[in-house]
């Protein structure tokens, strides 16, 4: 799973330096012997069959399953066998398993160069580093935008409501200065949305701008930021060029407190207001020309890093609902090798998302071992670089190998935590579509409760793979055990002490319990079961937020 963390709009203050953290205290030594016991323990020939998978799948061997490397490949033809072997049809390309996923690594080639031109005076030449750290641009290896500014606040249109940030200025053919994230005021989903930087850069092309410019969150960042500036990101390529939602408003980078202050002088707006402004969760600041125009150069690199998702088939029996498709997903890869921690640099990813991965296979094997075809066809998706930024799934969401308006619900399975006898599950984005009550009916006829969305602070909807089928329209849940009982202590527990550690392992302790990766299958063969055999497509609420921006069958 990817975690986005929160950051304050603006804050004048340098970040101090970082405190010594005292170390987490160390689990219990498990020596070699006792690890191997534990891989090894017998279990019932269902348990077994899981443990199987997650036992290769999170190995040394696989070296974390990074997206693009040779271990990962590995991993995607094991998943292809265990899709055969469970009957499941190829639907990748040309009559494989395999969906050929063309990543790209995307970074800033240089240091690329920036000019302030204020309305009266000489051109001031801007410093990296200091001033200014340049963005990458996927989809132009050299982009050059001299333009008037505007500030925009956060950036956010929020259709159906009064919020317009850009309301009463017109930005077209005007680079747009704005602060990254959203506020707080936002419910925590919709502020996941309108603080991703792709949000506000597509936002900005629907208003004509022609490039983004954000506004360092803490002074002093810029200098770290600078450190880091030729860290790359991942996308995949289209056309030759890198994919990019809003390739009309390129984000230039980010430019420093101070010289937004240089900005701003001689506006309407003071810069000391803004900073005020920004720091209360309620502040809708009023959108503003700024004087003066900017030029600004960056260069990219692309990097090729091939990979693959994992598609297999289960065909419907109904003679009009086989044309439509259920999904599910789970994202094969993890994060690779890494830190070392207590002199292990191999971040295998056991519970991330390998057990997810074996529930998949084993949910595939339970409907073909039922003997009675779903009537609604169902996809098996294991998709690359969720760890990169859900890319594997947005490619596939984009390019799927069914019609894309002929996939009617996707069902995540992301990190599933199996460590305790849970009893409940949760779906976060249930109460958003008619996937909610089909997951609540589905949990019960099984004995397994359902509750709501336990950490809605976190904005979980948005952040795995399911969210980009959201986009294009798909009503979506996201699948975790719950965390009524023991539930709540053993997920702080792991991502205290394992989410994205090398201790993610299949021996870790506490000790996954299989008997409980069983049951969560069990769970989701029954949510699958329901929405292929209903008589009814998924749809989104009437009215709800995504459906609407999306498009949604049913939220209008």
């Amino acid at each position: 799973m990817s975690l986005v963390l929160a950051v304050p709009a603006v804050a004048q203050t340098a970040p101090a330096p970082a405190a010594a953290t005292p170390a987490p205290a160390a689990a219990p030594a498990v020596n070699v012997a006792e690890r191997n016991a534990i891989t090894n323990a017998a279990l019932s020939p269902a348990e077994a069959a899981m443990k199987a998978h997650v036992m290769f799948l999170a190995s040394d061997a696989m070296k974390g399953r990074d997206a693009g490397s040779p271990e990962y490949d590995i991993a995607a033809q094991y998943v292809a066998s265990q899709f055969y072997a469970a009957g499941l049809r190829p639907m990748g390309d040309e009559g494989s398993y395999l969906q050929k996923v063309p990543l790209i690594t995307v970074k800033a080639k240089d240091q690329g160069s920036f000019t302030y031109q204020p309305a009266k005076g000489a051109a001031v030449p801007m410093t990296f580093g200091k001033d200014y750290v340049p963005g990458a641009n996927p989809s132009n290896p050299a982009t050059k935008v001299d333009a008037g500014l505007a500030f925009v606040g956060f950036g956010i249109v929020e259709p159906g409501s009064k919020r317009d940030d850009y309301a009463g200025v017109d930005v077209k053919g005007k680079i747009v200065l704005l602060f990254g994230g959203a506020p707080e005021s936002l419910h925590p989903e919709l502020r996941a949305h309108f603080g991703s930087a792709a949000t506000k850069r597509a936002i900005a092309m629907a208003k004509g701008a022609v490039g983004v410019l954000t506004i360092e969150p803490t002074m002093g960042m810029i200098n770290m930021a600078a450190a880091g500036y030729q860290r790359p990101r991942v996308t995949w390529e289209k056309g030759g060029i890198g994919f990019d939602p809003a390739p009309g408003a390129p984000g230039l980078g980010l430019i420093s407190q101070s010289f937004a202050q240089t900005l701003f002088a001689g506006s309407k707006l003071a810069w000391a207001d803004v900073v005020k402004g920004a720091a209360s969760a309620e502040t809708r600041f009023k959108a503003t020309a700024l004087p003066g125009r900017l030029s600004a150069a960056i260069n990219t690199e692309w990097t090729p890093l091939p990979s693959s998702n994992v598609v297999g088939l289960l065909p419907g029996s109904d003679a009009k609902l086989k044309d439509e498709f259920v999904v599910l997903s789970a994202h094969l890869d993890h994060v690779g090798v890494g830190r070392a921690v207590n002199g292990d640099t191999i971040y295998n990813g056991a519970e991330d998302n390998a057990v997810g991965i074996a529930s998949l296979i084993e949910e595939a094997k339970k409907f073909k071992a039922s003997g009675t075809a779903p009537k609604r066809s169902i996809l098996f998706l294991a998709v690359t670089a969720e760890e990169k930024g859900l890319v594997g799934a947005e490619y596939f969401a984009n390019n799927p190998t069914v019609p894309k308006a002929a996939m009617v619900a996707d069902v995540n399975l992301d990190m599933p935590i199996i460590t305790y006898k849970f009893e409940d599950v949760i779906a976060f984005g249930a109460d958003r579509s008619t996937l909610g009550p089909i997951v609540r009916k589905a949990a019960a006829s099984i004995g397994v409760g359902f509750s709501p969305d336990p950490m809605p602070e976190q904005g979980l909807f948005t952040r795995s793979d399911h969210y980009r089928f959201v986009q294009q329209g798909v009503p979506s849940v996201f699948l975790w055990p719950g965390q009524a009982g023991p539930g709540k202590a053993a997920v702080d527990d792991f991502f205290k002490n394992h989410y994205h550690k090398p201790s993610d392992e299949v021996w870790q302790m506490p000790a996954l319990d299989w008997s409980q990766g069983v049951r969560f299958v069990d769970v989701n063969y029954a949510i699958a079961r329901e929405i292929a055999d209903g008589a009814e497509r998924p749809k989104w609420n009437k009215g709800d937020f995504f459906g609407l921006l999306y498009g949604g069958y049913g939220a209008k």
